[in-house]
């Protein structure tokens, strides 16, 4: 069992002020401004997307967006989320089979879904994901909606093109013919001035949606887009496919007075 890592820090560690936090990210105004009710049949047309991984208080109500839509699309079988192994630990993409905790329950592991993709590029290790936060901080917005949720996550330290498309490969091939949703977990620009960060993370996202993913990775690398999960964001992306449609973008600068913000996106992958 992955007990917490960043419950009190990132998010509350009490359940019942965690569950009151979320309700208050719906209804923040930089959120979708209404708590959604989960829908008991599932449509299908979200296949997968972006999700910023910061401290609630800062990406919390840009996370509620698409968390709003998927609510509103029905929650799929299982979950497969992606995230930049911000620590270093273990391989360069890896996986585990431990069952994750946070302060509203367990959340299991689809250890099924996770040994299809477990292989040459996606290793099994548990020390990639013991101190990570951009896959535990998504996880109490699933718990919020429903207690029984089941996921594979996925951590990459590595990010280059080649190996986001192979884990990409890996994804695609393990979900075919499964109702599974892909998210990965991003901020965009980090510690730059406000008006910086609105200019490139747009146009980083506008060249996703309009032209796919490797032209977004040209715009990143080509204006040192410091966006730290762009490796999930394409292997989500070579996974799914879909239309991209932005859903929010603000910074931390919008949420708090500062003079260095970080980027934050809600994207939707739909089919």
């Amino acid at each position: 069992m992955r007990p917490p890592a960043v419950a009190g820090q990132f998010y509350p560690a009490s359940p019942s002020t965690l569950r009151k936090t979320i309700e208050d990210l719906f209804l923040h105004p930089l959120g979708p401004g209404e708590i959604p009710s989960l829908s008991p049949a599932r449509r299908g047309a979200l296949a997968g997307g972006v999700v910023p991984h910061a401290g609630y208080p800062y990406s919390g109500p840009i996370a509620a967006h698409f968390y709003h839509r998927l609510a509103e699309d029905g929650f799929p079988e299982t979950f497969i989320i992606i995230g930049p192994n911000h620590w270093g630990y273990g391989p360069p993409v890896a996986t585990t089979l431990e069952d994750f905790r946070t302060p509203l329950g367990v959340v299991e592991i689809d250890r099924s879904l996770a040994r299809e993709i477990i292989g040459d590029v996606v290793a099994e290790d548990f020390s990639a994901h013991m101190r990570e936060h951009s896959i535990e901080v998504q996880l109490p917005f699933l718990q919020f909606f429903r207690e029984d949720v089941k996921f594979v996550p996925i951590s990459m330290y590595a990010q280059d093109p080649d190996i986001a498309a192979r884990v990409g490969e890996v994804i695609r091939s393990a979900i075919s013919g499964r109702d599974v949703v892909v998210i990965a977990s991003s901020d965009f620009s980090h510690y730059v001035p406000k008006n910086w960060a609105y200019r490139h993370d747009l146009k980083a996202i506008e060249a996703l949606i309009e032209r796919g993913v490797d032209a977004f990775y040209r715009y990143v690398v080509r204006h040192d887009v410091t966006a730290c999960g762009i490796g999930p964001i394409a292997a989500a992306y070579h996974a799914v496919g879909g239309k991209v449609e932005l859903l929010k973008y603000a910074t931390s600068g919008d949420v708090f007075p500062m003079d260095e913000v970080v980027g934050y996106a809600s994207i939707a992958f739909w089919r």
